[in-house]
């Protein structure tokens, strides 16, 4: 697994063994930050569920001015630690770097609502069911008043998420059987 694009292009990054952890794909991450294009530069990005922290840094790679990881399993968090030092150090940033880990659960009150302009979500697949309508309140709270105000919410193509107050923009994906990217805004902006 490999940054796809921006500045930190081709660094690898280290993904869990085993596990329920399943990250996102190369192709997908190329697909989503094709569709985002511009809106990705400078943005405040959040990615809940963290993981290995593909879509976080990604995002950063290319051209977040900041990423929050938010990731609750110690192991996770060890490995998201290390790849965030990889992007760092080919992105020739110097410490304190606009990235970093907060070990808490993806579901908890943010410790800085109104923070962010994207949030990535891609939770393990078993967790969905329960989980849903939460996704979407708690990634409103991080979300701040105006700029981007997307969630990106990678599921399986089964599922069809969304929530009032919440706009799908597109789905990117080949459906059922496969994972699938939804894009929404916040709002009828």
């Amino acid at each position: 697994m490999r940054v796809t694009g921006g500045i930190a292009r081709g660094i690898e990054l280290l993904a869990p063994k085993g596990g329920s952890t399943r990250p996102a794909t190369d192709r997908m991450r190329e697909a989503v930050f094709s569709s985002l294009a511009e809106r990705v530069d400078g943005a405040k990005v959040v990615d809940l569920f963290a993981g290995s922290g593909a879509y976080g840094l990604e995002a950063w790679s290319r051209g977040a001015s900041g990423v929050v990881f938010v990731e609750n399993h110690p192991r996770l968090a060890g490995i998201l630690t290390e790849n965030i030092a990889r992007v760092a150090r080919s992105l020739g940033a110097e410490p304190p770097w606009p990235a970093r880990v907060r070990r808490a659960d993806a579901l908890g009150t943010p410790d800085e609502p109104g923070s962010a302009d994207i949030v990535f979500v891609d939770p393990p697949y078993a967790l969905l069911p329960g989980i849903g309508p939460e996704v979407f309140q708690r990634a409103g709270d991080w979300l701040g008043p105006a700029g981007g105000r997307l969630l990106v919410f990678e599921a399986p193509g089964e599922l069809e998420p969304g929530a009032p107050g919440w706009t799908l923009l597109r789905r990117l994906g080949k459906g059922r059987g496969q994972p699938v990217v939804s894009v929404f805004r916040l709002g009828d902006e």
